[in-house]
């Protein structure tokens, strides 16, 4: 296995340094736990300020479960925001019996200790700090890490497609749909087509998937399909069975390329693959985009309480079934099963209008 980004931190600018490679964007009117076991990092969690009464319970649990033995608290905004955060983060761990090692305060380039009152070190009205001074920003990059400037920057980048691309995709999937509908008035037999077009869309999957492996990309009318096929749970639990770290980049591009009501299965299978490989922050925005579209979609809202429970992925590992028990659970195709895709096919969908004739 390939050994994890390692930074060595060795000042508070440092860990000021650090975190928003931890995190994947600079952080504004933020709360960061970092939690440590023998100075490696085993858990970093972020929420947004204010934070509501009671937040950071489920802190404890989770300090007992990956073995954490000492924590780093970094909050960002004013004195008002940040410290009932911090009060609150220290005394959950006080009753955990985890110590904390630093607790920080970070405004307007300077820092405050929670945890020193020494002025010559932590003066009151806090200490300058100049992230390029550090070597972390260089060393985390050189490591793979990434830090966007803002949360929303991080939204950018599974967002919607737009322009041309946007139209390109929403003919293809008017094609698709047409095709499909096509298929089923044609057939003579229900449960016959219902087991035809399983078949291909769980082949369809596999296909996806090395073709990504393999550095390909769908085109817009293998996207559009793949898009319909996801809205059908046996499909769609096909690719979280098969769930590898390198299939992000898949349902990371098909979150962005879908049209929006085709989007949440992909959307959660983006957040399934991002959780695995750590980025909880990616994870959660991917489910948001989810549940915006559907707040009823099971999988994105039982992935969301995990990961506001601070659950890990490991939990899932060694326990998903594969896809002969979920043959066996779930039995032979059925009609039924095609019912989410008849559902939102009863959507009224924009007109596409003529090729070169595209919105701008």
């Amino acid at each position: 296995m390939e050994a994890e980004p390692c930074l060595t931190l060795s000042s508070p600018t440092d860990i000021l340094a650090a975190v928003p490679y931890l995190v994947g964007f600079h952080p504004k009117s933020s709360l960061i736990v970092i939690g440590l076991d023998r100075r490696q990092a085993k858990v970093v969690a972020r929420w947004g300020l204010p934070l509501p009464p009671g937040t950071l319970g489920g802190l404890e649990p989770v300090f007992g479960r990956e073995n954490v033995t000492e924590i780093v608290v970094v909050g960002y905004g004013a004195g008002e925001l940040v410290t009932p955060a911090v009060d609150e983060a220290r005394l959950v761990a006080a009753k955990a019996g985890v110590r904390v090692s630093e607790a920080l305060r970070a405004h307007e380039s300077r820092y405050w200790s929670y945890v020193c009152d020494l002025p010559l070190c932590c003066p009151a009205e806090g200490t300058p700090y100049d992230l390029s001074t550090s070597q972390i920003a260089a060393e985390a990059t050189l490591r793979g890490l990434v830090a966007l400037p803002d949360r929303e920057s991080l939204e950018r980048t599974i967002a919607p497609i737009t322009g041309p691309v946007r139209m390109a995709m929403r003919r293809a999937t008017a094609d698709a749909i047409t095709a499909f509908q096509a298929d089923l008035m044609a057939a003579p037999d229900l449960d016959t087509f219902a087991t035809r077009y399983v078949s291909e869309s769980l082949a369809r999957v596999r296909s996806a998937l090395r073709a990504h492996e393999e550095g390909g990309r769908l085109d817009d009318l293998e996207a559009a399909k793949l898009g319909l096929a996801l809205t059908l749970t046996r499909v769609r639990d096909e690719a979280w069975t098969l769930m590898e770290d390198s299939h992000t980049l898949l349902w990371k591009d098909l979150t962005r390329r879908l049209e929006p009501r085709f989007t949440p299965p992909a959307a959660s299978l983006l957040a399934m693959a991002a959780w695995r490989t750590g980025n909880s922050v990616q994870a959660t925005i991917a489910l948001e985009r989810a549940l915006t579209i559907d707040p009823g979609y099971s999988m994105a809202n039982l992935l969301m309480h995990a990961l506001q429970n601070l659950l890990s992925p490991a939990i899932l590992r060694g326990r998903l079934p594969t896809a002969a028990e979920l043959d066996t659970a779930m039995g032979p195709p059925h009609p039924a099963w095609l019912l989410p895709l008849v559902n939102l096919l009863d959507d009224e969908t924009p007109q596409p209008p003529p090729a070169g004739q595209e919105e701008t």
